[in-house]
């Protein structure tokens, strides 16, 4: 097994290749989210501007990670936010994905709109959330 092949590439002086640096992802909140799942699985909506869903991805670039942040308006499958960055850091990366999204998007009719995320760090964070509050966005 694995041991044994360890030990004879040991004897024979000789290592595998080691793999390259693992990017950081989201990383769960301390706390557990306790906010309601609007969703609940159902990504449909009946129009524009009532169901946004958020992420974040990453690619190696020569000089490290470079991760994006997407907010997708579900009924039109468009892209309505994005942000590109070095770091996933919520008031540089999340966040800007957002603000791009209300711009875009333009005036939020009455607390009809949803926001749906994985719920990781950067989207419960008390500044993100504060910001969907103040955009009348669930």
């Amino acid at each position: 097994g694995r041991d044994k092949t360890a030990r004879l590439m040991k004897l024979a002086g000789v290592s595998g290749r080691r793999r390259g640096q693992t990017p950081v992802t989201t990383v769960s909140p301390k706390t557990p989210d306790h906010r309601p799942d609007l969703v609940r699985r159902n990504f449909r909506a009946q129009a524009p501007g009532r169901l946004w869903v958020a992420d974040i991805t990453y690619v190696r670039t020569l000089s490290g990670f470079a991760y994006t942040a997407f907010v997708v308006d579900v009924y039109s499958r468009k892209i309505v936010g994005v942000a590109t960055r070095s770091t996933m850091r919520t008031d540089a990366l999340p966040m800007e994905a957002l603000k791009h999204a209300l711009t875009t998007a333009g005036r939020i009719h009455g607390n009809q709109l949803i926001h749906h995320s994985d719920r990781g760090s950067q989207y419960v964070s008390l500044k993100y959330s504060t910001a969907l509050a103040e955009s009348g966005i669930r």
